[in-house]
């Protein structure tokens, strides 16, 4: 039924992404009288990114960790779902630039997340693929299972070494967890599958420029995972620094690693969008915000998760999940306040801790005083994983197919999809000659990458 006649116009919330922070926003707003919301997001679904290296290592499908967003509201008449791409804001006329639309708002949130950064350095990508969206982790499953693959044909031992080496960049917890699980896959997954290689020879090079991986955990625990990496077969290089990466692996210094597969870890950067908006930005591009999450000059818009940079204890949040949310929220919340013609609040957030895992009933927890490390703390990385999954479905599955990898040693997930299986495990070198298409057709060798200068992996 319409509303009186005199009532005020419903205040217009835009939320650009999809994610934890936009999503936990949205959940706030949907359903709350006077406020019509509108999600924009380049993907129909929400990735629960925590799991996605389940993905990239067979362990889970992509089903099991992303729920569509129009799914997540149907029930919801006040908020709508557009898939689309922001391109740029007008923050004096209060205008959100699409590919296809301009979108007038209220209020804006900003929670677009963050992609890879590889240091200016972004012709590594091709060799390299990051772990931020599904596609991306089922091409690292392709190349990962196509490595064993080509490797158990393969009469050259030399080659056939190179196609067992793979190297992981970045020791942060996304990198920790990628290389826990090659070691795990290699000595107990594929252990039996194959005739003429033994996959419990396979070489697997976690290399992390600062002193230790794991930084922002504490020492000992930090200790423990390398600990627990090594018992898997992952060989753990700190204090090293990648100068080159291409189709033949990577060059560490005057050191090289020949790998047919490598994976980045090492790094990540806040949104493009963030450069549109003509706002001061910290040195890594986020935004600096309000305590209350918003723009200076522009109380409309808020920033939140990894687009901003938020100021806690006089230094700036970490780009966790925790923390979008928490922010996500409180931005909603706020909104609703104003609504009602309340003050804003600011935002304080709490800390829950901070978790990794290492692999099968290896995992590190570090909450407050509360530092512990082993089965107890994987099944505590089991349990919070499976409660912030969205959806009861997903929830069952996930742990349905965890039950029987635990007891069977098993991944139901090793399916590849995507390219040709007759491709190398990664791109190939740029050849000498041209090359023949599928249709018939030819094409130009691309041209030869070149060697960059050192950077730092953090």
């Amino acid at each position: 039924m319409p509303g009186p006649a005199n009532a005020p116009p419903a205040r217009h919330v835009v939320i650009v992404g999809g994610g934890f922070g936009g999503l936990c926003a949205a959940q706030v707003l949907a359903g709350a009288k006077g406020v019509e919301v509108t999600i924009i997001d380049r993907r129909n679904h929400h990735l629960f990114q925590p799991l996605l290296y389940q993905v990239a290592m067979a362990g889970l499908s992509p089903a099991e960790i992303a729920y569509p967003i129009r799914t997540i509201f149907s029930g919801k008449r006040n908020v709508r779902v557009l898939l689309a791409r922001a391109t740029g804001i007008d923050l004096g006329k209060k205008l959100l630039r699409t590919d296809d639309a301009e979108i007038p708002y209220d209020n804006l949130i900003l929670a677009c997340g963050a992609r890879q950064s590889y240091f200016g350095h972004n012709e590594w990508e091709t060799y390299a693929p990051g772990l931020k969206s599904l596609e991306e982790a089922t091409e690292i499953r392709r190349r990962v299972l196509t490595a064993f693959e080509l490797a158990e044909k393969e009469p050259d031992p030399d080659k056939q070494r190179k196609l067992l080496t793979f190297v992981v960049i970045g020791g942060g917890p996304t990198g920790v967890e990628l290389a826990g699980a090659l070691g795990e896959i290699s000595r107990f997954t594929l252990s039996r599958d194959f005739r003429r290689i033994d996959p419990r020879r396979t070489r697997v090079i976690l290399i992390e420029a600062g002193p230790r991986i794991l930084a922002a955990f504490d020492e000992k625990l930090a200790s423990r995972a390398t600990a627990d990496l090594e018992s898997l077969g992952v060989t753990v290089w700190t204090s090293t620094k990648v100068t080159r990466v291409d189709a033949d692996g990577v060059d560490l210094g005057e050191e090289s690693v020949q790998a047919a597969t490598i994976l980045w870890a090492a790094g990540v950067a806040p949104s493009e969008l963030n450069k549109s908006l003509g706002v001061p930005l910290d040195r890594g591009g986020r935004v600096m915000v309000e305590q209350d999450c918003s723009l200076k000059d522009h109380p409309e818009v808020f920033v939140v998760g990894d687009q901003a940079h938020f100021l806690h204890n006089d230094k700036p949040l970490p780009g966790l999940a925790p923390v979008a949310m928490q922010q996500g929220r409180c931005t909603a919340r706020n909104i609703l306040r104003e609504v009602k013609g309340k003050p804003r609040e600011p935002f304080r957030y709490r800390d829950k801790g901070q978790m990794a895992t290492i692999g099968r009933r290896r995992a590190i927890v570090e909450f407050g005083r509360f530092k512990f490390a082993g089965f107890f703390a994987w099944l505590a990385w089991l349990l919070v994983h499976i409660l912030y999954l969205v959806g009861f479905k997903n929830r069952l599955e996930v742990v349905l197919n965890w039950s029987w990898n635990y007891f069977a040693f098993s991944r139901g997930a090793r399916l590849i999809v995507g390219k040709d299986w007759r491709s190398a495990a990664g791109p190939a070198p740029a050849p000498r000659a041209v090359v023949e298409e599928p249709s018939g057709t030819t094409a130009a060798p691309p041209a030869p990458v070149a060697a960059p200068a050192a950077v730092p992996v953090a």
